[in-house]
């Protein structure tokens, strides 16, 4: 700007169009050129990218208008010209190369929402502590040697001397705490998606967190409740009895005199988590754009899925739904139960609920000592179990031995309902089944399960995958084999491998049952869950099937074939009159799917638009070289003015083209 401002000072017409009032007035309609043509080329950037492009476009424009005045005879004689066509053109450009640079994460979206914010301070401060958490994140993985796929460099040493992927990976989430921990441990249950390795690894997260401080708790309680909580409760232990990430459980009892287990959010931990997902989305949409396995792990569909699943858990009102739904399915008179919810004293960072007096499925000895049956507990929890998941559609998600309890009075109890699972009747028919047909060894069966509820990719080869299940089948459930949930995650990899992708509710399916196992075989060592949930998968197909639901549904399906059948002769005679006559013809529907339609016409805008661009600017050019013709004003003739617009539309098209293409790279 200063080398700038001495060359305008040869020239005094240039010098007051540079500086003073003028200087402003042209700052500000540059940067309404600059807003207008990131709308022209369709690169709707933030306002941020905005600002810059028009900044280095009018530096960029002023500065060849200055060179062009100083080496004129006439000093400023078109100079006002020069400057506002050389810095359109330059702001232009400058929208195409930030759109060629930027990438997700970075300065674009950084600055996006800082527009039109009621509470400036506290955006500007929240923004801040989201950015200054971006760069720790980033510090970290640099030095555990992922900085790569985040677009930093590594910090950690040579490659040779590295602890593998999984370690390091395990490293970093447990160094960045907060929700990466949980993001690890949910990873870990994705077998679909991630390594046996990297399971295996992650599986190892522990999410070691200091209780709140009581004052921050109380505080909390009486926003909550409207009361203190001596107000509220006869007896309140402050030792929480557990104190995880989101939030810490504590023992009371009631006025009444009822002792209950009262769940409280940790104070401050809803907006630690939407930062921390922030974070998380601005990384994953990082990977996703550098490296083509993110997006065919499809990244960002994990982050949402997490993120969706912590939003949850955050809101108690949530948990409180869960355990009321799910305990209203229960079988009257089955041994197993589950907490009563509270609900005059449960918010959405409050929950309240009955107190189970029992001991954990992993005290075995204070289970024998109460003369239990450990495997009839066992096939109970799992018939619950089997049902929630495949009947009623509504299960409890994290059945590890933590959640599951056995009462003084000899029944199973269930806690902690901030994980459960929904499946739709399509969904839960599947899997029934597919637990038959794993039952019957028969592959066929099993694909045509998969398929029912499935999204394929294009190019699918239907008996390759079925001659894969096959032998999937032959390898874990040869005679003498003992099935087991593991092997679920394992034909959960084979269907990724094919391009099969199952919904999001079989993974917490499949993770439930995984986690049910372990559970299992703690309170009865040799259980075979696979075989047991066999069994009553298909007493429950036996269920559905009895002569009297068959003939219901031989009923239903006649109602609903009447009428075609009605019509069906009729078709028939016409088809056959048709096909003697000679005219029975067949058409074949080309571009029938609307995704064909959408790219085909996508590819001929873009053809038409360089088309167009490309030949208004030959002819534009064609016309600025016409000498003479009408005046239009001053020295410009008409022909000039029409060549000169016509270069402009020109570029704009061309470069609309490019934006278009540079987008398509990135996404």
């Amino acid at each position: 700007m200063t080398s700038m401002l001495v060359l305008a000072a040869e020239v005094p017409a240039v010098t007051d169009l540079l500086t003073g009032w003028r200087l402003v007035t042209s700052l500000l309609g540059i940067m309404a050129i600059a807003f207008l043509a990131s709308r022209l080329l369709g690169a709707r950037r933030s306002a941020g990218a905005v600002v810059v492009s028009g900044v280095i476009g009018w530096l960029a424009g002023a500065g060849l208008s200055v060179v062009l005045a100083r080496n004129h005879e006439h000093g400023s004689a078109g100079f006002t010209r020069n400057l506002w066509l050389f810095s359109t053109f330059a702001t232009m450009s400058t929208t195409v190369w930030i759109e060629l640079l930027a990438k997700p994460g970075s300065f674009a979206r950084a600055q996006s929402s800082l527009v039109s914010v009621p509470r400036p301070i506290r955006a500007v401060r929240r923004k801040s502590q989201r950015l200054s958490r971006y760069a720790q994140i980033t510090r970290i993985a640099a030095r555990h040697g992922l900085g790569r796929s985040i677009g930093v460099a590594d910090t950690e040493e040579p490659v040779d001397g590295r602890a593998p992927l999984a370690v390091r990976a395990r490293r970093a989430l447990e160094d960045a705490g907060g929700m990466f921990v949980k993001l690890g441990q949910v990873v870990s249950t994705r077998a679909d998606l991630v390594p046996p390795a990297v399971v295996n690894e992650l599986s190892r997260l522990q999410d070691h967190v200091a209780p709140a401080p009581r004052g921050a708790v109380e505080a909390m309680f009486h926003e909550e409740l409207g009361a203190p909580v001596d107000e509220l409760f006869a007896e309140f232990d402050w030792d929480p009895l557990a104190a995880a990430s989101i939030g810490q459980a504590y023992r009371a009892r009631l006025k009444t005199g009822e002792p209950v287990i009262v769940k409280a959010q940790r104070p401050g931990i809803a907006e630690s988590v939407e930062r921390d997902l922030d974070v998380l989305a601005q990384l994953g949409q990082s990977v996703e754009a550098r490296f083509s396995w993110a997006a065919e792990y499809r990244v960002m569909d994990l982050v949402g899925e997490f993120s969706d699943r912590l939003r949850e858990e955050l809101d108690f009102r949530v948990e409180a739904r869960n355990a009321t739904e799910i305990a209203g399915n229960l079988q009257p008179g089955g041994r197993v139960r589950i907490p009563r919810v509270h609900p005059d004293l449960s918010t959405s960072r409050v929950l309240v609920m009955e107190w189970l007096e029992g001991v954990s499925v992993r005290q075995v000895d204070r289970i024998d000592a109460m003369g239990l049956d450990r495997a009839a507990l066992a096939d109970a929890l799992l018939r619950t179990a089997m049902r929630q998941m495949l009947v009623d559609g509504h299960f409890h998600a994290d059945p590890h031995p933590g959640n599951i309890m056995v009462l003084s009075d000899g029944s199973v109890g269930l806690i902690d309902f901030g994980a459960a699972g929904r499946l739709d009747t399509v969904q839960q028919a599947a899997l029934r089944e597919m637990l038959f047909a794993v039952g019957q060894r028969d592959p066929s069966l099993l694909r045509q399960a998969v398929l029912e509820v499935a999204t394929v990719r294009r190019g699918f080869d239907d008996d390759l995958f079925e001659r894969a299940l096959a032998r999937f089948i032959g390898r874990r459930l040869a005679p003498g084999s003992a099935p087991s949930a593991a092997m679920f995650n394992e034909l959960l990899q084979l269907l990724f491998s094919f391009g099969v992708f199952l919904p999001a509710e079989f993974s917490t399916f499949f993770r439930a049952l995984v986690t049910l196992e372990g559970t299992l075989t703690t309170l009865s060592p040799g259980y075979l869950v696979i075989d047991a949930a066999q069994k009553v998968a298909t007493e429950m197909m036996q269920e559905r099937f009895t002569p009297a639901t068959v003939s219901d549904l031989a009923k239903d399906e006649v109602f609903k074939l009447a009428p075609i059948l009605r019509r069906l002769p009729r078709h028939i005679d016409r088809l056959a009159t048709i096909a003697e006559r000679g005219d029975l013809r067949a058409r074949v529907s080309l571009l029938s799917l609307d995704e064909d339609v959408t790219v085909l016409t996508k590819l001929l805008n873009r053809a038409i638009l360089a088309f167009l661009g490309a030949t208004v600017g030959i002819i534009s050019v064609l016309l600025i070289g016409i000498k003479g013709g009408p005046a239009f004003t001053g020295q410009t003739s008409l022909y000039e003015f029409f060549g000169y617009f016509g270069l402009f539309c020109s570029t704009i098209l061309v470069m609309r083209v490019l934006i278009s293409i540079l987008r398509d790279g990135l996404n």
